[in-house]
C-alpha cells in the first residue's frame, strides 16, 4: 500500500480516485486556490505577453540552481550562469545534472502521459550523465544496492520489492487519470519519489524534475515560469525534510502538510518569476 492510498480519513471507503480524495483534505482546497491565484497573476503580467520565453529561460536557470542546492551544491546564481564545465567535481556534476533535468522536463510530456515509468527512467539517465555505472542507470534499484543520497539518508528506505510495487501503483494512478488538482498530483509524485528513492543516485533531482513535468503537463504552469524548486530551497532543507516526513507518515494530516508545503514552494517560485518580470519591465535584466 502506498502512502497516498492511505490519505483518506479512517473509515473512509476506498476511492477509485485516491488522488482526488487528497484534494479534499482539510486545508488543501485553500492551498490549491492560493496557488492558482498566484500563477494567474504572474501569467497576467504584461511582460509575459511579449517576453515569456525570457522569463521561462530565467525560471529554468533559477529552478535548476535551487534543485542543485537542495542536493548539496549551493552555488550562487551567477556562478551557475557563467559556468560551462560541470564535470570537474561532485558539486559541479550535481549542478550540471540539475540543468540537464530542467531542460529535459519540458520535452517529456508525451512520454510521461503514455508511460510515467519510462519518463522517470529517462530523467535518471539524463541526471546520471555517465557519472554512475551504466548497469544501474534508468532502472529501480535492486535488493542490496545502496542509495547515494546523503541529504535523505536519515529517512527510512523502502526495500527494492516495495519500490517496484509502489512505482507501479503510482504509474497506474497517473495513467488512469484523476480529477485531483495539478498541485495535488505534483505533490504526490514528488513526495512518493523522494520517499521511495527508486534509483541508486540523483533521486531528489529526479523527484523535483518530475514535479515540474506534472505542473507543465497539467496546464497549471504550461510555460514553466513558476519554479517550485526555488521555493523548496528558500523554505530550507529542514522544512523540506519535515514536510517529507509528514508525507511518509501516510496520515491525512501528514499528506495535507506536505501538499501545503509544496503549495508554499510554488507560490515562492511565482514570486521569483514576478521579480524577473519586473526587472525585465524596468530594463534591468
Amino acid at each position: 500500500m502506498t502512502a497516498f492510498s492511505r490519505g483518506a480519513a479512517p473509515g473512509t471507503p476506498v476511492s477509485s480516485d485516491p488522488l482526488a480524495v487528497l484534494g479534499t483534505l482539510p486545508g488543501v482546497p485553500d492551498s490549491v486556490d492560493s496557488v492558482r491565484q498566484a500563477v494567474d497573476r504572474v501569467y497576467g503580467h504584461r511582460v509575459m505577453r511579449r517576453r515569456s520565453n525570457e522569463v521561462t529561460s530565467e525560471a529554468a536557470l533559477r529552478g535548476a540552481r535551487a534543485s542543485a542546492a537542495l542536493a548539496g551544491a549551493d552555488w550562487p546564481l551567477e556562478e551557475v550562469r557563467r559556468r560551462s564545465d560541470f564535470g570537474a567535481d561532485e558539486e559541479s556534476r550535481t549542478v550540471g545534472a540539475a540543468l540537464r533535468l530542467t531542460a529535459e522536463s519540458g520535452q517529456l510530456l508525451s512520454v510521461w502521459r503514455q508511460s510515467p515509468l519510462q519518463a522517470l527512467a529517462r530523467l535518471h539517465l539524463v541526471a546520471a550523465g555517465g557519472a554512475v555505472p551504466d548497469d544501474t542507470v534508468g532502472r529501480p534499484r535492486r535488493a542490496g544496492e545502496p542509495v547515494a543520497e546523503e541529504q535523505l539518508a536519515a529517512l527510512p528506505l523502502p526495500d527494492a520489492a516495495e519500490v517496484v510495487a509502489r512505482l507501479d501503483g503510482l504509474a497506474g494512478l497517473l495513467l488512469a487519470g484523476s480529477t485531483a488538482p495539478a498541485l495535488v498530483v505534483a505533490a504526490v509524485v514528488h513526495g512518493e519519489l523522494l520517499a521511495l528513492r527508486p534509483f541508486g543516485s540523483c533521486n531528489g533531482l529526479v523527484a523535483r524534475a518530475a514535479q515540474r513535468v506534472v505542473l507543465i503537463g497539467s496546464g497549471l504552469d504550461p510555460k514553466s515560469v513558476c519554479p517550485a524548486e526555488v521555493g523548496h530551497a528558500e523554505l530550507g532543507r529542514a522544512e523540506y525534510l519535515k514536510g517529507l516526513e509528514a508525507y511518509m507518515s501516510g496520515t491525512p494530516q501528514g499528506m495535507a502538510q506536505w501538499i501545503a508545503h509544496c503549495a508554499d514552494a510554488v507560490r515562492l517560485g511565482v514570486r521569483e518569476s514576478t521579480a524577473v518580470c519586473e526587472a525585465l519591465q524596468r530594463g534591468a535584466a
